[in-house]
């Protein structure tokens, strides 16, 4: 096969696969607590033209992959979650925001013991079926753990507003509509205004790669292929 078909072949479906039921994921925790906007709007779905956003899931990431960003990152389509609707707004809106990076990470697991029924895969597509796996495992830890800083509208960033007293958590809600820019300020613009300065101010970036790490190697020992 063609290297970059094969290249393609090897990270569409595993991305594809993570994006969709991170999605998917939160409209199902927000339909079971008492909210049906997702679900009416039929996001309670695998189907992942329900969930692409143009921009931020194709055009975002290939800009910054071809310009050689510090960090690769883009984004689907938020779920629309009305928190007033559920049944227990607060705690509510906390388990929603839960459900995409646990279910990434529950993915992440399912890929990781995946890896012990290689020997059963013909031998002529063990190694594209071990390439899917190796992606699906990374890219869904790091789906997770991207989506867990506390930043809205990401999902940690919804976890800390639910968690946190009001006194905090309603000045870090209020940053919502300004949560990706501040996500492009810290891991592209900062980076990059740094390197012309000679400075290393890839701090975020550095933090998210550690933690990453812990989270695979946590994985791959948990999943008996350390």
């Amino acid at each position: 096969m063609n290297p970059t078909l094969y290249t393609i072949s090897v990270w569409v479906l595993p991305v594809i696969i993570a994006i969709t039921f991170h999605e998917a994921a939160h409209g199902f925790v927000a339909h079971r607590l008492g909210d049906d906007t997702a679900y009416n709007l039929g996001r309670v779905s695998f189907n992942p033209l329900r969930h692409i956003d143009p921009f931020g899931t194709v055009i975002m990431p290939a800009i910054l992959l071809m310009s050689h960003a510090p960090f690769l990152f883009g984004y689907a389509k938020p779920v629309p979650v009305k928190f007033g609707a559920l049944r227990n707004p607060r705690i509510g809106m906390v388990l929603v925001a839960l459900a995409g990076p646990a279910t990434n990470i529950a993915l992440a697991l399912a890929a990781a013991l995946l890896f012990h029924a290689l020997d059963y895969v013909p031998a002529d597509a063990a190694q594209w079926f071990a390439d899917n796996l190796k992606n699906a495992l990374v890219i869904n830890v790091i789906l997770a753990i991207f989506n867990m800083m506390p930043i809205p509208p990401l999902d940690g960033g919804r976890v800390a507003v639910g968690l946190l007293p009001k006194a905090l958590g309603l000045p870090l809600a209020r940053l919502e509509p300004f949560g990706m820019l501040i996500l492009i300020g810290v891991l592209i613009l900062l980076p990059l205004a740094g390197s012309q300065f000679g400075l290393n101010l890839d701090v975020i970036s550095a933090i998210l790669r550690t933690m990453t790490g812990y989270v695979l190697r946590l994985i791959l020992i948990v999943t008996g292929n350390a």
